[in-house]
């Protein structure tokens, strides 16, 4: 080996590197805790990168439709204010949508819980006294229906006890919520306000990324980092707006169709059924076993009726609208999209769900022409 200027700095830095890596290891419990420090001071400042993440989804296209058209072009002041504008536009349409789930979605939420429990109580006897009358005959169904009743009644008293012996236990945890509160909303307002300063001056945080990349890496580096983060941001862009899309136009055709047949708790279920199609696959599923739950606290054949409806509405949207309206923004095929669910269910569950179809896809593609490239290379034609 010629042991000159380079190879000498390469082994010094390989030796320290390695001390520094055995005393980690056998402190570890002291990096672990430095590492859980770090990340709490961060973790504002990435919730807000993800706040603007997806706020820059519809402040774009606001700020490209409305104030950068034919119209609007020739107004350098308006031009100068279309960025806050567009950010505060996108803005009032989230708090428009957060109100009108907290002034009407809320409010029938609380009358639906009430009534459930009175529908529950009505419910549970009826079931119970059909279910005698079926099997009368049966000694053994019968005393098991006899040991489901004594469990529901248990079931009742329990619940009752709670509401009335946990009220203590409320009032001593109360100081612990507070600090949590104030502490989820100090985080809430640090990561809001970064999103802010990201959204107002992207572009100046894109020159100065770029900046300090080519300066501390090789250009073709650089090159394939930014080829790989533009990949990234449009294929999370392209499946976020096919996804919130999607999920508003079934939670509509639900309300709609409800409303016109007459199921009970048409606006709930529609609400309901919007925000679980969020979660790709599994999500509407969810969706409908509870509203389900709900009808059938009401009348049972109303549920069975509304289960059919939601069969024909999940076809017409998995065959007609999600094409289209999605169509192939994630280029994913079907099998990676489930395992890429199942994954991200298992790691983080719903959050993980929705982050790893565009992540996957990110790797499915870079993966996929970095396959051609090598066949190509190699003048192999696979069909």
């Amino acid at each position: 080996m010629n042991f000159n200027k380079e190879n000498i700095r390469h082994i010094r830095e390989l030796i320290v590197f390695t001390i520094v890596l055995l005393i980690a290891l056998w402190n570890y419990t002291i990096v672990l805790d430095m590492i859980g420090f770090v990340g709490n001071i961060l973790f504002p400042f990435a919730v807000g990168g993800a706040i603007a993440f997806v706020l820059n989804v519809p402040m774009s296209f606001a700020e490209r439709n409305i104030f950068k058209n034919k119209s609007t072009l020739k107004n350098k002041k308006l031009q100068r204010m279309a960025r806050p504008l567009s950010l505060t536009l996108t803005i009032a349409f989230v708090l428009g949508i957060v109100g009108i789930v907290m002034f009407v979605v809320v409010p029938q939420l609380g009358h639906t819980f009430a009534s459930l429990g009175r529908n529950i109580s009505r419910f549970i006897p009826k079931a119970i006294a059909w279910l005698e009358m079926q099997f009368e005959d049966n000694k053994e169904i019968l005393a098991l229906i006899g040991d489901m009743n004594m469990s529901w009644d248990k079931m009742l008293d329990g619940i009752i006890g709670f509401f009335k012996n946990g009220v203590g236990n409320v009032f001593d945890s109360t100081i612990s919520v507070a600090t949590s509160i104030v502490g989820s909303v100090t985080t809430s307002f640090i990561a809001f306000v970064f999103a802010c300063y990201i959204l107002l001056q992207k572009e100046k945080l894109h020159v100065q990324i770029k900046k300090v990349l080519f300066a501390y890496l090789p250009e073709k580096r650089v090159v394939s980092i930014l080829d790989i983060c533009s990949l990234t941001y449009k294929t999370f862009s392209n499946f976020l707006t096919g996804q919130c899309v999607e999920a508003l136009i079934l939670g509509s055709m639900f309300f709609v169709v409800m409303g016109i047949i007459r199921l009970p708790y048409a606006l709930l279920v529609g609400v309901l059924i919007a925000f679980t199609a969020l979660i790709p696959i599994f999500g509407a599923f969810i969706g409908c076993a509870v509203g389900a739950f709900l009808i059938l606290m009401v009348d049972p054949w109303k549920a069975v009726v509304f289960v059919i409806l939601f069969l024909v509405l999940q076809q017409i949207e998995g065959n007609l609208i999600y094409p289209k309206v999605v169509g192939n923004s994630v280029g994913l095929p079907s099998i990676w999209v489930l395992a890429a669910v199942s994954i991200g269910g298992s790691l983080m569950g719903v959050v993980g769900m929705l982050i790893f179809i565009p992540l996957v896809s990110v790797v499915y593609t870079i993966f996929r022409g970095d396959v051609y490239r090598r066949l190509e290379k190699k003048q192999i034609s696979v069909e």
